[in-house]
């Protein structure tokens, strides 16, 4: 069985959730093998964690001579990683880096490139993907027909499996150009944390927007209460109300959690376009004019102010 590389996201060492769903997907198409590019001493914690979801082999890139660089060197160890195994296929994470070096690789290895895949399926032996495209409007099946399909996908886009895999550490001697270290960063400030999860990677994401008149310490209070994110529209953000890291929308991140709470939130189309993948909406709005309504599964007329507070108590009493 071919194998599928996964590149693994992670923060320091510790793999996160879109990681493990990629290695269910992976499960479909081939032996999943994780590619780890980062500190030489986290890589038995990364491996351990990876074998438990399936990983048949762990290829090990120390990132001691490419750290501090932008996505280029970890295109270029894909790159050659890729020459050597032949895989059936390349998952990345669907973010911002994982789709910058999808573009890279997929120039390097001239081959096919999807991005943004909300499912990924086998079919005559090869993967098919599907998409959202026109703010939801329609859903897209594609496949690369040249090369090494590529295919970046979106969080929350498969549940993770568990089971044991043979998790063989593989480490590899990359070598990496002077031109792909010709872009470096100078210095980085991590954001204050919240305890909240990664507003990408939350299976619940709840939003405020202009409706909110600022105040978001209702929908913060749901998101406590749910274990969720917090998110913003556009209006909120450029209001200043939130930072542009919370905005939802064409311009901002794109999330697709098993629940989306809309609080005051129109739905205007930029808007639409960063959630309409979501598995089940929820909206909340005075005016039940607003477009949102058109997209949910569950709507509440009414102000958001009075229900959200309401739905926050309901849960803390099933929960206590």
């Amino acid at each position: 069985m071919s194998e599928v590389l996964v590149l693994v996201d992670h923060v320091d060492g510790a793999v996160r959730k879109p990681t493990l769903e990629l290695l269910a997907i992976a499960k479909r198409i081939g032996s999943p093998s994780a590619v780890f590019i980062g500190g030489a001493d986290k890589a038995d914690a990364v491996a351990e964690s990876v074998k438990g979801y399936g990983a048949e082999k762990v290829y090990v890139v120390d990132d001691a001579e490419i750290k501090g660089y932008l996505v280029a060197p970890k295109a270029e160890a894909l790159q050659q990683i890729a020459d050597q195994a032949s895989p059936a296929a390349i998952l990345i994470p669907s973010s911002a880096e994982g789709k910058e070096i999808a573009g890279r690789l997929a120039i390097k290895l001239e081959s096919g490139l999807i991005t943004d895949a909300v499912d990924v399926q086998v079919e005559d032996g090869a993967p098919v993907t599907t998409q959202s495209i026109f703010a939801g409007s329609y859903t897209a099946k594609a496949k690369v027909t040249k090369g090494t399909p590529i295919i970046t996908v979106k969080p929350n886009s498969a549940a993770p499996e568990e089971g044991a895999g043979a998790g063989t550490v593989e480490k590899v001697s990359v070598t990496i150009s002077d031109a792909a270290k010709t872009a470096k960063i100078a210095a980085s400030n991590p954001r204050a944390a919240t305890g909240r999860p990664e507003l990408t990677e939350a299976a619940i994401v709840v939003s405020g927007g202009r409706g909110t008149g600022g105040d978001f310490s209702e929908v913060e209070g749901l998101a406590d209460a749910l274990g969720a994110a917090v998110g913003a529209s556009r209006a909120a953000v450029d209001s200043g109300w939130k930072p542009h890291a919370f905005q939802i929308g064409q311009t901002g991140k794109v999330v697709s959690p098993q629940l989306y709470v809309a609080a005051g939130i129109s739905g205007a189309i930029q808007h639409r376009a960063g959630m309409q993948t979501s598995k089940t909406i929820v909206a909340v709005n005075k005016d039940e004019e607003a477009p949102i309504f058109e997209l949910v599964d569950f709507g509440v007329v009414g102000d958001l102010h009075t229900v959200l507070p309401a739905v926050t108590a309901e849960v803390e009493k099933r929960k206590g």
